[in-house]
Formats: C-alpha cells, structure tokens, sequence
C-alpha cells in the first residue's frame, strides 16, 4: 500500500517507527537499511520496501544524532587561504568532489595567508567537531606552528605545501600531498638551457612557501647540472599575485643588465612580468624568454602563450582527501609528490628561431 503523508502530524518529519510500520518490518530492520551503503548483492525485498516508504514519506537521517552515536561528524574541516587564486580554487574542487563520492561533507575556513588567521581558523573547525583537518597553506619551518594548535588526536594532511624535513619536531613525518614541485623548476631550467638561454633570472615567490623554495632549488639543481651558477642579483623574492610579478620584474629587468631568460613559480606573476615587459618595449621570446608555473587557463590564450609546468591542481586536492580518508581510519599514508609536466609554447623558443 501507499503511504499516506496526510495520515501524519501535520508538517512533523516522518520517524523510523512510521517507517517501519507502514514498511511491515522491525524499527531496527528500519534503522539498519536506512544507515548503510547497498550491500554488494544488492537490497531485499524488505529492505527495498523500507527505502521506498523512507523516500515516499520524505524521510531525511538525523545526521547530529548519529554523529553522537558514532563519535564521527562525516565532516572534513579545510584551511585554505587564498582562495581567489585559481589554483588553489581547483585544488578545494578536487576536495569537495572527492569528500561527496566519500559521503563527507566540508567545511571550509580561507583565512589571510598568515599564522595567526590560520590559527584561529583551525581553532574553529576543531570546535566544530570536524573528523580530519586539511592545511593548504603551511609556513616553513611549520613545526611549531603545528606543534602549537590545539589538534590532540585529530588527524592532519598538508596540501600542497609541507613542513621543513629537516627539522627534528615530533611531527617531522606529517604527511602531505604536493605536486612534485622540485622536478617542475628541473623541467623549467633544463627547457632554458636547452633553447640555448644562459643568463638566466628566477622570481621566486615568498621564502616561507614549500612549493616557492622547492622550485627554485630544481631550477638550480638544471643549472648546476650545466656548470652554471645562479648569481644572486639573479633571483627576487615576490607574492604569489599578479602583483609580485610586477614588483619583482620591474628589479629583476629595470636595471642596465637585464637577464635574457625569466622562471617564475607561478603563472600569476609570470602574467606581472609580461606587463613589465610590454612596458619597457620587451619582445617576448625575442627580448626575454619566460616560463610560469601550474599552467592556469587563461596563460595558454594571452597574446603570447606562456611555456609553463603543469601542476595536477584537482588531483592534488583529491589524492588528499582520500588520504585523510585513511588517516581517518586509523591507517598509515606515505606522503605524495604527484607528477608534473612542461607545457611549452611560444613565450620560449629554440636557438634557431631567436635572434642571436
């Protein structure tokens, strides 16, 4: 028979009694198909019975309660500063489409890129009773700082950026997902070289970032391959943004000697350094080569496609959840560098095609 919704309180949410009931089962036979995934050979005739009525009737799980029950909120709390940055908006995506596949729900907090604001951030998503927490955003060294918040149990994945590895905190081992941004400055520098370039500059991002410090020392370890050195009025701090680009192009190509060659660490300020360059009359490979970094959309539609290393932005956010997954029941994971690839195109160009 059809469950009749009118035969209920008025406006009231239908109970697992009136389930069962109109269902012909036992309120426990109720309850037990109503919290489980589909066994593998698929649902009885009572179990699918009781899911029709449930979903005739409206029914929707009291999921406080059996967070209480449980001790589990299905919920992963997120620490993501930045997220305008496009990048980091991709890498929350491959998140939050990994969490629902998983049943999790997130709860994000994108605090300012600073100590403080991210620990008040983490402050708030514990209060909240999150089963696992994500940091995108850690500073180097990082270990006092998570040495510092209030996490007790509560397991703890790193994305994107990692703490020091050199440091002999207890957390030395705190797992993280990451592109393997060492590889990419390799890929950056070995391109450079191998298109004929020598004088080469590096816009290196903030020190404190791991992803800032691990491609510039890639973009070294190519250099140093070829015998050459990276002269230290060669290389310029920045931000991330546009705006970094801007500030550290107009230093690094401002001067009387000027490099012929630029690496940034990011496609944001790479898109600063071509702004720069248009200013001071710059053709761009001609005057100045220049390689970016995660391949963002818009860089392969500007006037000038950018050559950069591509950086697996929504794998990376979803390789994290599902590790934090696994922290969260109880196993071990093994911290992960994910494969990058060079993108070239036409802000680089071979020996033959420059003018010498």
């Amino acid at each position: 028979m059809t469950p009749d919704p009118s035969n209920r309180s008025n406006g009231s949410p239908p109970t697992l009694r009136e389930i069962a009931d109109q269902a012909g089962v036992h309120i426990s036979t109720a309850s037990r198909v109503l919290r489980q995934p589909e066994p593998a050979d698929g649902w009885s005739d009572s179990a699918l019975r009781v899911r029709q009525v449930a979903e005739e009737l409206g029914y929707q799980p009291n999921l406080w309660a059996a967070s209480l029950r449980t001790r589990k909120t299905t919920t992963i709390g997120v620490v993501m500063p930045r997220l305008t940055d496009v990048v980091v908006a991709t890498m929350f995506q491959g998140i939050e489409e990994a969490a629902t596949a998983a049943g999790y729900s997130v709860l994000l907090s994108s605090p300012p890129d600073d100590l403080d604001a991210q620990r008040k951030a983490v402050e708030f998503l514990v209060s909240r009773q999150v089963d696992g927490l994500m940091l995108s955003s850690i500073h180097l060294p990082g270990t006092d700082f998570v040495d510092s918040l209030p996490l007790r149990s509560l397991p703890i994945l790193l994305l994107n950026r990692h703490i020091d590895s050199a440091t002999s905190s207890p957390n030395r081992g705190l797992p993280f997902v990451s592109g393997d941004d060492r590889l990419g400055g390799y890929l950056a520098g070995k391109h450079l070289l191998d298109c004929g370039y020598r004088d080469l500059g590096v816009i290196a991002g903030p020190d404190h970032a791991s992803t800032s410090r691990e491609r510039v020392a890639g973009f070294r370890d190519a250099l140093t391959e070829a015998g050459l050195a990276l002269p230290p009025n060669r290389i310029v701090a920045s931000e991330f943004e546009v705006q970094g680009g801007v500030d550290a192009a107009a230093t690094l190509l401002g001067g009387d000697s000027r490099p012929d060659a630029v690496f940034t660490v990011s496609d944001t300020i790479a898109i600063g350094v071509l702004g720069v360059a248009r200013d001071l009359g710059l053709s761009i490979p001609d005057d100045l080569a220049l390689v970016g970094y995660n391949d963002i959309p818009v860089v392969s539609q500007l006037p000038v496609p950018l050559t950069t290393v591509r950086s697996p932005a929504r794998k990376i956010g979803a390789t994290g959840l599902e590790h934090l997954l696994a922290l969260i029941s109880g196993k071990n994971v093994e911290s992960v560098k994910l494969p990058v690839e060079l993108i070239v195109r036409a802000s680089t160009r071979k020996p033959a095609s420059r003018k010498l």
